[in-house]
């Protein structure tokens, strides 16, 4: 795409997304698909970049997770099903590259979120298996704090988003991917269920090692009903380019899923 259908594809996207109601100074965790939206994530990230206001007014914010730097993960699963002699097994352990804030790539986060993570001057957060990475005048003050210990609860840059009044903007997916929605598991319960994760780190002295930690036992498979629960004065829809978009509060979406939860998930408190 040559510059000016470049600038025109940014200006009409910019356009969709102000009349959606992304402001300046907002600060947006954004969740998108690319796929059949009809351009690359450079035209998206930049009309984002410009409808939040720039680096000096706005903030961008990301997931980009590594779950295959894991040994409980459906992704380590997926790569690991054909791996069943315990020798070979281990060798492929000790094979997994331990998590680089700066070199590991996001795993199946998206082509926008790479495109943010590696932005210049994009600030990512420091958990070794759900990072966030963030673009803009907040960035290292919400990705800061994010403790290894903690996947996506009180010490990590959801909680930061939820104290700042961020809005989510999903483009092009559903529900089921809205990471907001896992603060709530840390805080329906007073003591939610908890398991044990595996990943591998830089251990202080610089060497390759496991890091092994308890923490809340996560699962997003009632995700989409959460959101279809999602009252409509809450949400926004537009279509932005060729596929729907959805834009609502941080805050109000997590205490719905807070009340949701505690209502019906009763039969999942005891995993």
């Amino acid at each position: 795409m040559d510059e000016r259908a470049q600038a025109v594809l940014e200006s009409a996207l910019l356009d969709d997304l102000v009349a959606m109601g992304v402001s300046e100074g907002d600060t947006l965790l954004v969740h998108a698909s690319m796929s059949g939206l009809g351009h690359g994530p450079r035209a998206l990230g930049q009309a984002l970049r410009s409808a939040v206001g720039g680096r000096l007014k706005g903030t961008l914010v990301v997931p980009a997770f590594t779950p295959e730097n894991s040994l409980t993960s459906m992704a380590h699963h997926r790569r690991t099903r054909n791996v069943r002699d315990p020798v070979a097994y281990k060798d492929f352990k000790r094979k997994m590259p331990p998590f680089d804030p700066d070199r590991t790539r996001s795993q199946g986060m998206g082509r926008l979120a790479e495109w943010v993570r590696t932005s210049d001057g994009a600030v990512r957060s420091s958990h070794p298996q759900t990072s966030f990475a963030a673009w803009g005048c907040r960035a290292l003050e919400l990705m800061e704090g994010h403790e290894p210990d903690c996947h996506l609860g009180e010490k990590s840059p959801l909680a930061a988003l939820y104290r700042a009044g961020a809005r989510v903007l999903m483009i092009n997916v559903g529900f089921d991917v809205c990471s907001a929605f896992h603060l709530a598991e840390y805080r329906y319960l007073s003591n939610p269920p908890k398991k044990l994760y595996s990943c591998v780190v830089w251990d202080e002295s610089g060497r390759r090692g496991w890091f092994h930690y308890p923490d809340v036992d996560l699962d997003d498979s009632d995700f989409e009903a959460i959101g279809a629960d999602l009252p409509e004065e809450m949400r926004k829809e537009w279509q932005l380019g060729r596929r729907t978009a959805r834009l609502f509060s941080i805050k109000g979406a997590v205490d719905h899923a807070v009340d949701w939860m505690a209502e019906k998930r009763p039969c999942l408190t005891e995993r």
